[in-house]
C-alpha cells in the first residue's frame, strides 16, 4: 500500500454516506493486532519470570511485582491525558512512535543492570499501553468502513486474548531455556516486526481539528458525583484487584508452597489463561445483547483520540442516575 495515502479521521465515526467510499485496510488492522499482542505480553511477562528476575536484580519478589503496578498506574494516567496531544498528530506517526517506545521498554528491561532501569522500562510500557488503547477505536474507524468497525475491534481483541493466554506460560518456558532476559528480548524482536508491518500497511491518518474546544481531562470525573456510579466503579476496581494480585504472585506461591518446577508452572499459567478466555467468551454469550456489544470489544478500554464527547455522555448518564 502507498505510504502517501492520507485518511482524515473524525471524532466519532465516518459521516453518513461516506461509508461505502472508505477502503478497508485489513493489513493495518492485523498489524495493530500484533502490536496489541506484544503490548499485553510485555505487560504480563514479569508474572511468569518473577523469581529469576528478583534473584538476578537482587530485590524482593514484591518489588518486581511493583513493576506491574507502575505500568497499570501509567496506563490510567496516559489514557486520560493523551486526548489533546493525540488529536493534533498524525495517528500513524503516533502509533509508530508508541511501537518504538514499546521496543525500547522491552530492551531496557532485558538489559537492566539493577532495579531502577527495570522500573523505568515498566513505566514506559504503561505509557505505551495507555496511549495505544486511547486511540485504537478512532484508528479502527479510520482504517475500515463504519459497518466493519466491530469486526476490526474483534481482531484487536484477538491479539489481546492470545497474549493473555500464551504470554505467561510462554514466558515461563522461555525463561527456563534462555533466561528471563532472553524472553524479554524475544518481545523486542516481535515489536520490531509489528513496527515494520505497521509502517508498511498503515496509511497516513491526519486528524481533523474538532469544531468545539476540548474540555479538561478532569471532566470525566464529574460523573462520579453520582453515588450509583461511584459505588459501581469502586466495586469494579475491587473486583479486578483481587485476581490480578493473585495472578501477579502465583509463581512464588507455586514454587514455595506446592514446590513445582518451571514446566508445571508453565502448564498452570496456560490452564489459567485458557480458563479466563473461556470464561470471558461464556460471559459474553450470557450477557444481554446491548451489554455484550459494549463489553466484547476493546472499545470499552479506549477513548477516541480526537474526541471528548464521552465526557458529555458520562455527565448525562450521571444526571440520569442522580
Amino acid at each position: 500500500m502507498s505510504h502517501g495515502t492520507s485518511v482524515s479521521t473524525e471524532s466519532a465515526a465516518q459521516r453518513p454516506g461516506d461509508d461505502e467510499h472508505v477502503p478497508a485496510r485489513w493489513q493495518g488492522i492485523f498489524a495493530m493486532s500484533l502490536c496489541v499482542f506484544v503490548l499485553i505480553a510485555s505487560e504480563f511477562m514479569p508474572v511468569s519470570l518473577l523469581t529469576p528476575m528478583a534473584s538476578e536484580l537482587q530485590v524482593t519478589k514484591g518489588m518486581i511485582g511493583q513493576g506491574i503496578a507502575i505500568s497499570g498506574v501509567l496506563v490510567v494516567l496516559t489514557n486520560l491525558s493523551t486526548s489533546t496531544p493525540a488529536g493534533r498528530m498524525n495517528q500513524k506517526t503516533l502509533l509508530l512512535g508508541l511501537t518504538v517506545l514499546m521496543a525500547v521498554s522491552g530492551a531496557l528491561v532485558a538489559l537492566a543492570p539493577d532495579y531502577l532501569p527495570y522500573m523505568i522500562g515498566r513505566a514506559l510500557i504503561g505509557v505505551v499501553i495507555g496511549g495505544f488503547w486511547s486511540m485504537s477505536a478512532a484508528t479502527a474507524m479510520s482504517l475500515v468502513p463504519a459497518h466493519r468497525v466491530p469486526r476490526a475491534s474483534a481482531i484487536f481483541n484477538i491479539g489481546n486474548a492470545l497474549a493473555t493466554v500464551l504470554a505467561p506460560p510462554l514466558g515461563s518456558y522461555l525463561g527456563s531455556i534462555i533466561g528471563w532476559r532472553g524472553a524479554f528480548f524475544c518481545l523486542v524482536q516481535v515489536a520490531a516486526i509489528a513496527l515494520i508491518w505497521q509502517w508498511i500497511s498503515l496509511p497516513s491518518m491526519e486528524v481533523r481539528r474538532p469544531s468545539a474546544p476540548s474540555g479538561s481531562i478532569f471532566t470525566i470525573f464529574t460523573g462520579l458525583k453520582s453515588p450509583p456510579l461511584t459505588w459501581g466503579m469502586s466495586a469494579c476496581a475491587v473486583f479486578f484487584t483481587g485476581p490480578f494480585v493473585l495472578f501477579t504472585y502465583i509463581r512464588p506461591f507455586l514454587e514455595t508452597v506446592t514446590r513445582v518446577g518451571a514446566t508445571t508452572i508453565s502448564l498452570v499459567l496456560l490452564v489459567m489463561g485458557v480458563a479466563g478466555f473461556a470464561g470471558t467468551g461464556r460471559g459474553a454469550v450470557m450477557m444481554p445483547v446491548g451489554t455484550r456489544t459494549i463489553s466484547t470489544g476493546p472499545v470499552v478500554r479506549t477513548r477516541p483520540a480526537a474526541d471528548n464527547s464521552h465526557h458529555d455522555s458520562f455527565r448525562e448518564l450521571s444526571h440520569r442516575r442522580s
